[in-house]
């Protein structure tokens, strides 16, 4: 049966609307605040330095290894290699994409059962399961994953409503998906908004702020957003790519 054009334009849209996706400024971990792992995670987050990712993958690997009930471990290693599909697709590697966010949704699986109310964990799936329509075939991807991340997202914003996190990923889902299937630029800006009032140093959920000024024509606002993203988190090279591409 042949899809009508506009059915089509929209689940092709689901998958280009998911092309660079970051890895977002999670917490510093999920049950272990003071783990020197996980705040090492986070500097790596920041850089997007490869060797230093590759690095605490092995030691996140050896610490799950050792305790393969740690939840917390699982959902670090998730955020390592979501940080890693970055990586590759700066590079142009989409094969290794692939790979690293099928790698990281099996590890965030696997602290599911340790961690089914943390809304953190339930937004970082949502956001996984959006690179994977970025990443494969939008009119096939699409329809597949895209209820999953409303899903997931239902979850998060169940278990925590005052998470800021949770409040960037709904807003990531506003902005990404086609109107004809829930997309809404307006109800990304005030889902960001919410998000950055919760925590203002949210530095990359300043650059999706600025991804949905774009998109709703205000330049000024969103050369704004970018800039303070940058004040934040001068090192990111995914930050400078956006904010030389709002010049």
């Amino acid at each position: 049966m042949r899809l009508p054009n506009t059915v089509f334009s929209g689940l092709l849209s689901i998958g280009l609307v998911f092309f660079s996706f970051p890895a977002s400024s999670w917490p510093v971990s999920v049950s272990a605040a003071d783990d020197p792992l996980a705040e090492v995670v986070e500097a790596a987050r920041k850089t997007h330095d490869e060797s230093q990712l590759q690095s605490v993958k092995t030691q996140l690997e050896q610490k799950i290894a050792q305790n393969p009930n740690d939840g917390a471990a699982y959902y670090d290693l998730a955020r390592v290699h979501f940080c890693l599909v970055d990586v590759y697709e700066m590079r142009k590697d989409k094969k290794a994409a692939g790979a690293a966010v099928d790698k990281a949704i099996e590890a965030v699986q696997r602290s599911l059962p340790i961690n089914d109310k943390s809304a953190d964990v339930h937004s970082l799936l949502a956001d996984l399961y959006g690179r994977k329509i970025s990443l494969g075939n939008g009119m096939f991807a699409g329809p597949k994953f895209g209820p999953m991340v409303k899903e997931e997202n239902a979850k998060a914003m169940a278990l925590d409503d005052k998470n800021p996190r949770v409040w960037a990923s709904l807003g990531r889902q506003y902005l990404m998906a086609p109107k004809m299937f829930g997309g809404d630029v307006a109800k990304s800006i005030e889902s960001f908004q919410k998000s950055l009032a919760l925590d203002p140093a949210l530095d990359e959920t300043w650059v999706w702020l600025a991804k949905a000024f774009r998109k709703q024509g205000d330049k000024t606002k969103a050369r704004d957003a970018i800039q303070h993203a940058l004040s934040l988190n001068p090192d990111s090279p995914w930050i400078k790519e956006t904010a030389n591409s709002l010049k």
